[in-house]
C-alpha cells in the first residue's frame, strides 16, 4: 500500500485541523476495526464536527485518490466500516447534536453522530421515541443506523429506519451537499434517494444529518413469555400472533439450545424457573392506550395458545420485565463465550415459512455436525442463525461454511433475503449475487458511479 501524498495529509490538517486529525498508526488502530472482529489499518484518521469538513474531506481524497471510510460508533457486525483498502477512516461521533424536537409535526433532526440512546432520551422528553431500536442502541449511531437500515425488536409494530425517516442531508461521493426527502408524513415529489441512500452502507454518500418521524409514546406495556414444548410449536404460534389484528410491539423468538444457554450464563427469577421440557420461547411486548391494553393482550394471547404452549406469564411488575430483558440480554455473551467466533446470520423469511425455516435449519445442524442456535424477531421472519463451532479446526471451519452455504440457499428458496438489519458490508458480498438478479446488480453499479464516480466511497463493500 502507497503512502498517502503529503498534498492530501496537509489538505487533511487544513480542512479538519490539526487536533482532529491523525496518521499514527497507534491513533488509527482502534478505527480500523468494528464488532466483525476484521481489522484492517487505516493510514489517515479524521473526526469532522461539521458538514463543511466532511465535503472537503471528500473532495481531498477524490483529488488524491484516496479511499475514504465512514465511520460511527464501530458496532457493525458485517465489516462494513472496516478500511480494507486503507485510506481515510472519516468519523463522525463529533457531530452528536439533536438539532431540533417538533413535537406539533412529530419529528426530530439530528447529526449522524449522536447515539440512538441519546436521541431516544431527548425524544422521550417530548413524549415520543423513535422506532429503529436495535441491541446496540445505547452505543450505535444514528448515522450507522441508517446505513444499515438497522431495526430491532419494535420493528414487528413501527417499522425500520425506511419507514421512520422523513429526509437527509448527505455528501455525495463527488463531493456535493445533497439534501432529500420532506418534513412531511407525504410526499412523492422526484425520486426517493432517502430510502436508496438508507441501507447503502456509505458506499453512494456520508450521511451527516437526519430527519426523523417520531411516534408517541403509548401510554401503557405489558411484558409476556410463553414457553412451548418444541420450535414447531413456537413457530406455529408467530404466523397464528402476526394473523390477526393485534400486533404486538415485540415478538421475539428463543430456541431451546438458547434457553439452555441462558440457564448457564444468567441468574434471574424467571431463568431459573424455566421447565427443563421448555423447547422454545416466544417473548412479547403489547402496548397501546389504558382503554384497550387487556383486549389487545388476550386477543395476543389467544392466538398464541396451541397444543405446544406449556406456559403463559405476564411480567408483575418493572422488576419481573427487568428480569425478562435480563433473559434476552444474556444470550449473546452466553453465545460469545460458548463459541467466540461463531458465525452470525440475520436472515429473514416470510412469517409463513417460520416453521419450514426452523425444521429445516435442524436437519442443516445434523448433516453438518454443527450447533446451531436461533434467536430473533420472529414478527419480522428475521431469525439469527448462530453456527456454532471451533473455527480453528480446519475440519470444522470448512464444516461451518457448507452449513452457511446451505443456510442461504434455504433462506433464498423459502422466498426470504440473506439480511434483515445487519447489512451486507464485508461478510455477505460475495454471496448477494444469489439473490439479486444480474441486470439489478449492474443498475446498482452503475448508480454507485453516479453517487462515487471515482469509487473512493467504502470500496470493496456491500457489491460484489
Amino acid at each position: 500500500m502507497e503512502a498517502l501524498p503529503d498534498g492530501f495529509v496537509v489538505g487533511l490538517r487544513d480542512a479538519l485541523g490539526t487536533d482532529n486529525c491523525s496518521t499514527d498508526p497507534a491513533d488509527c488502530l482502534p478505527y480500523g476495526y468494528d464488532n466483525s472482529r476484521r481489522v484492517a489499518l487505516p493510514q489517515a484518521l479524521g473526526f469532522a464536527t461539521h458538514i463543511d469538513q466532511v465535503q472537503q474531506a471528500v473532495q481531498l481524497c477524490n483529488e488524491y485518490c484516496v479511499p475514504l471510510t465512514t465511520r460511527g460508533r464501530g458496532t457493525n457486525t458485517i465489516g462494513a466500516t472496516v478500511p480494507t483498502e486503507g485510506g481515510l477512516v472519516l468519523s463522525l461521533e463529533r457531530m452528536n447534536r439533536v438539532l431540533e424536537i417538533n413535537a406539533d409535526d412529530r419529528l426530530a433532526v439530528a447529526e449522524a453522530g449522536i447515539t440512538n440512546a441519546q436521541l431516544q432520551e431527548a425524544a422521550a422528553a417530548k413524549g415520543f421515541f423513535w422506532a429503529p431500536d436495535p441491541s446496540s442502541a445505547a452505543y450505535s449511531s444514528i448515522g450507522g443506523n441508517l446505513a444499515c437500515n438497522s431495526a430491532g425488536p419494535h420493528a414487528v409494530k413501527y417499522g425500520t429506519c425506511r419507514e421512520n425517516t422523513l429526509g437527509l442531508t448527505a455528501v455525495t461521493g463527488s463531493g456535493e451537499i445533497l439534501r432529500t426527502g420532506v418534513r412531511t408524513s407525504k410526499g412523492v415529489v422526484g425520486y426517493d434517494l432517502t430510502r436508496l441512500f438508507i441501507g447503502s452502507e456509505g458506499t453512494l454518500a456520508i450521511i451527516t444529518e437526519a430527519t426523523l418521524k417520531l411516534t408517541p409514546r403509548p401510554q401503557t406495556k405489558r411484558t409476556l413469555r410463553a414457553l412451548y414444548k418444541d420450535i414447531g410449536s413456537a413457530a406455529q404460534a408467530v404466523t397464528a400472533i402476526m394473523a390477526q389484528p393485534e400486533t404486538p410491539c415485540v415478538l421475539e423468538f428463543i430456541d431451546g439450545a438458547s434457553i439452555d444457554m441462558i440457564r448457564g450464563y444468567s441468574e434471574t427469577d424467571w431463568d431459573t424457573d424455566l421447565p427443563e421440557d421448555a423447547g422454545a420461547m416466544l417473548m412479547l411486548e403489547v402496548d397501546g392506550s389504558d382503554a384497550a391494553i387487556d383486549h389487545a393482550v388476550q386477543a395476543v394471547e389467544t392466538a398464541a395458545r396451541n397444543e405446544g404452549l406449556l406456559e403463559w406469564r405476564a411480567a408483575a411488575d418493572a422488576q419481573e420485565v427487568q428480569s425478562l430483558w435480563a433473559t434476552r440480554k444474556a444470550l449473546s455473551p452466553a453465545l460469545r463465550k460458548v463459541a467466540p467466533k461463531k458465525i452470525n446470520e440475520d436472515v429473514v423469511v416470510p412469517v409463513s415459512r417460520i416453521p419450514e425455516m426452523i425444521e429445516r435449519l435442524q436437519t442443516l445442524s445434523e448433516k453438518h455436525a454443527v450447533t446451531i442456535v436461533n434467536f430473533g424477531h420472529a414478527g419480522n421472519g428475521n431469525i439469527h442463525v448462530n453456527i456454532l463451532g471451533d473455527p480453528d479446526d480446519a475440519d470444522q471451519l470448512q464444516a461451518m461454511h457448507r452449513c452457511l452455504d446451505e443456510v442461504f440457499d434455504l433462506v433464498l428458496s423459502l422466498g426470504g433475503t440473506l439480511s434483515g438489519e445487519h447489512g451486507v458490508g464485508i461478510e455477505k458480498r460475495d454471496y448477494i449475487a444469489r439473490e439479486i438478479e444480474p441486470n439489478a446488480l449492474a443498475l446498482m453499479k452503475q448508480l454507485k458511479a453516479v453517487f462515487d464516480p471515482n469509487g473512493i466511497l467504502n470500496p470493496g463493500k456491500t457489491l460484489p
